[in-house]
């Protein structure tokens, strides 16, 4: 195991040495460690990633909190209130639709799958990763606005379709024999005691950090250390209070970035640490989920993954931004820019860990199956669009947002670019 540990923290100081060199070259983290992890794993047998299901559990679960709690915490909502009409759109009205048409065509086409493992899939795929499209969001010819839409549209709907998978996995859980008939009635009462604690937390630390920063009671250096540890605390102190830890989450963040008013200047260290944790999980994808799913990719399970980065995502956005005031080909370019990245893997380990071999078997291997492809697809896309579609319109124009700056997800999770209207990616 020493030997594995070190390659992996080689692995990843060798990717701190070349990452910018690397978005030059179209590669994104994501693509780079599913890579590493199908080359060195299954490929070469060179690394070796025996991990216990509970430290998988534990690695999906601690990733999920700090990725749900940065993307509610950093949100401005100041700087959304221009665009405020989109987003409720997309995460109002497009994001049911999506979930909806998915679990549909997933009861439909896939075998053994339908009810609530129809649910499942239809809102684990639903979250989209701005990461797997990094190179577009960090693209100055295309307009700040519509990377902002794209960007917030990706931090906030992992959090909202968390109540869905969860209880999606409680009506499979009960339904395989693995809890109890009342286990969906369980799961309703755990999300709102969740939401509601959340909330508490959030509000409340959000008061006391704000207060006793500017009172100098608290050092601002340490402050990263102690949101990092409120995150956590948000989500253990949830379960042990009966409630859903991973809603507790992403309310505490919203209700803390609210409240803080300026979260941006202490979330960064919890953010990076997101992202460490992040690319752990495309290693382990790569290395140990992908290669045990491939010999199940039927053809049904790679149809329903062409049809859930196309129809099942580009329809419900057609729908939702008609009469938007958006043109046909924004409207185009913000429906295929809907990756499918880490909050899916992440849903797929806790199905893992929830659901006994049957239960899981019938839907894990269409989330590889739709993750695979949207690494492929967006990382090879992302790019030649961005610019096919930066040159058909006016930056100057109406599409173009009034900030200068604005802050875009290099990573899902983490890992901060500042994008400026003209110049180009500046440094984190």
């Amino acid at each position: 195991m020493d030997g594995t540990l070190s390659l992996v923290l080689l692995l990843l100081f060798l990717w701190c040495l070349c990452s910018r060199r690397m978005e030059r070259y179209e590669i994104t983290a994501p693509a780079a460690f599913v890579l590493l992890g199908l080359l060195l794993g299954e490929g070469t047998g060179t690394l070796h990633l025996a991990l216990s299901h509970e430290t998988v559990k534990t690695l999906a679960e601690v990733t999920l909190v700090w990725v749900l709690f940065t993307d509610a915490a950093r949100l401005s909502f100041r700087a959304l209130r221009p665009e405020l009409g989109l987003y409720v759109r997309l995460l109002g009205i497009g994001l049911p639709l999506c979930v909806g048409l998915g679990t549909l065509l997933a009861s439909a086409l896939l075998p053994g799958v339908s009810g609530w493992a129809a649910l499942y899939v239809g809102a684990a795929l639903a979250p989209t990763d701005a990461a797997l499209g990094a190179t577009m969001m960090v693209n100055p010819e295309v307009p700040v606005k519509i990377r902002r839409v794209i960007n917030v549209e990706s931090g906030l709907n992992d959090g909202i379709v968390t109540p869905l998978v969860v209880l999606a996995l409680a009506g499979m859980a009960s339904a395989g024999g693995r809890a109890g008939p009342d286990a969906t009635g369980h799961a309703v009462v755990e999300l709102a005691v969740g939401a509601a604690y959340g909330a508490v937390v959030g509000l409340a630390a959000g008061w006391l950090l704000r207060t006793t920063l500017r009172n100098g009671w608290a050092a601002e250096d340490f402050a990263g250390a102690g949101v990092l540890a409120l995150s956590l605390l948000g989500y253990t102190s949830a379960l042990a209070l009966g409630g859903n830890g991973f809603v507790a989450a992403f309310v505490a963040g919203l209700a803390f970035g609210t409240m803080h008013g300026a979260p941006q200047r202490v979330l960064g260290y919890v953010e990076q640490s997101a992202a460490l944790l992040s690319v752990l999980v495309w290693l382990v994808f790569g290395t140990l989920l992908l290669p045990e799913m491939a010999a199940d990719f039927t053809w049904q399970a790679v149809l329903y993954a062409v049809l859930s980065l196309t129809v099942i995502r580009m329809v419900p956005v057609a729908l939702c931004l008609a009469g938007s005031g958006l043109d046909a080909r924004t409207v185009l370019f913000v429906g295929w820019f809907g990756p499918r990245g880490l909050a899916s893997v992440i849903f797929g380990l806790l199905a893992v860990e929830e659901l006994d071999p049957a239960g899981a078997h019938p839907v894990l291997p269409v989330l590889a199956c739709t993750v695979l492809l949207s690494v492929l697809a967006h990382g090879l896309t992302s790019a030649p669009l961005a610019r096919r579609y930066g040159r058909a319109v006016d930056d100057t124009g109406p599409a173009a947002a009034p900030a200068d700056e604005l802050p875009v997800r290099g990573m899902a999770g983490g890992g901060l670019h500042r994008v400026r209207r003209r110049g180009g990616p500046s440094r984190p």
